[in-house]
């Protein structure tokens, strides 16, 4: 008797750390529906400065993470880096804007 109630104890105590191992916090992906809605504002942050003549032969690395665009690269001014921003803050889906161009 003693034995059995001491198996089933710990067999209880496997149980509750099982469940509490299964709960351990795990880094967040993002869904597919984020993925495609990142590759949409991408999409449209490349085209938005593409389309705009003073910046369309400058070296603009654009990345997008939940709506959350960085610019990076290269530019010749200034104007230049304060333009990219603003043309990118102003397309649709984009939460804020991290410029870290560089005026070459």
């Amino acid at each position: 008797m003693f034995k059995t109630n001491r198996i089933m104890k710990f067999l209880v105590c496997m149980a509750l750390l099982t469940a509490c191992m299964g709960c351990e916090a795990k880094p967040k992906q993002e869904s597919t529906g984020q993925l495609v809605d990142d590759s949409v504002v991408l999409t449209k942050v490349k085209s938005a400065i593409y389309e705009e003549p003073t910046l369309k032969t400058l070296q603009i690395n654009v990345n997008t993470a939940k709506g959350v665009v960085q610019l990076s690269g290269f530019v010749d001014s200034a104007q230049s880096v304060a333009k990219a921003g603003e043309v990118a803050g102003k397309v649709g889906g984009v939460v804020s804007v991290k410029n870290d161009l560089v005026v070459k």
